[in-house]
C-alpha cells in the first residue's frame, strides 16, 4: 500500500491544501494529512481545533471522491512523522519559487535522517497559487473577504475566533 503524507499547519486549512489533498489523494492509497504543531508561526487556532477542520474539510473530499484520507496531528519531526503513519513519501505543494528554496532545504535534511522517504512536490492550481494561510488571516484580522481563499465553514471559524480575538 503506497500511504503518502501530507504535512502542515493549516492554520487555516484553505482551498489551496484542499487542491493539493485531493491530488496527492489520487497518487497513493492512503493520504494521511499531518497536522503539526508548529509553535513558531503562532497559530489562531489550537492543534485540536485544526486537526478537527481538517478532519472535517476532508470528510467532505472523501465523501466526493472516496478516496482514503486519514488526519494526524503531530509534534515531533516530519520523518518521524513518515515513519509513525507508515509513509513513503512526503507530499509538498508549492505555490512560488519562494517555496521552493524552503522546500530544497527541507528534503535534503529528510534524505540525511532517512533515504528511504521520497519527497513529491505538487504545484498549485493556478488558481490558488497565491492563497497562503497566513495572508488569509491577514485578510480576515483587516475585514476583507476570505471566502474566495478559504470553505464556508472555515470562514465561519476564522471570522468567530478573530472576533473573540478582539473582543
Amino acid at each position: 500500500m503506497r500511504i503518502g503524507l501530507y504535512p502542515g499547519t493549516f492554520d487555516p486549512i484553505t482551498l489551496g491544501h484542499l487542491d493539493i489533498v485531493r491530488r496527492a489523494a489520487a497518487l497513493v492509497d492512503r493520504l494521511v494529512i499531518g497536522v503539526a504543531v508548529n509553535s513558531g508561526k503562532d497559530p489562531v487556532f489550537s492543534l485540536d481545533e485544526r486537526t478537527r477542520m481538517v478532519e472535517a474539510e476532508c470528510a467532505a473530499v472523501m465523501a466526493e471522491t472516496g478516496m482514503e484520507i486519514a488526519v494526524h496531528p503531530f509534534d515531533n519531526l516530519l520523518i518521524d512523522c513518515a515513519h509513525d503513519v507508515g509513509a513513503g513519501v512526503i507530499v509538498r505543494g508549492l505555490r512560488a519559487v519562494a517555496d521552493f528554496e524552503y522546500e530544497f532545504q527541507m528534503v535534503g535534511m529528510n534524505r540525511q535522517l532517512d533515504a528511504s522517504v521520497e519527497t513529491a512536490f505538487l504545484m498549485a492550481d493556478a488558481q490558488h497559487q497565491a492563497i497562503a494561510s497566513r495572508l488569509v488571516k491577514e485578510i480576515a484580522r483587516l475585514g476583507g473577504d476570505v471566502a474566495p481563499f478559504v470553505t464556508p465553514a472555515v470562514r465561519e471559524a476564522l471570522l468567530a475566533r478573530l472576533s473573540q480575538d478582539l473582543s
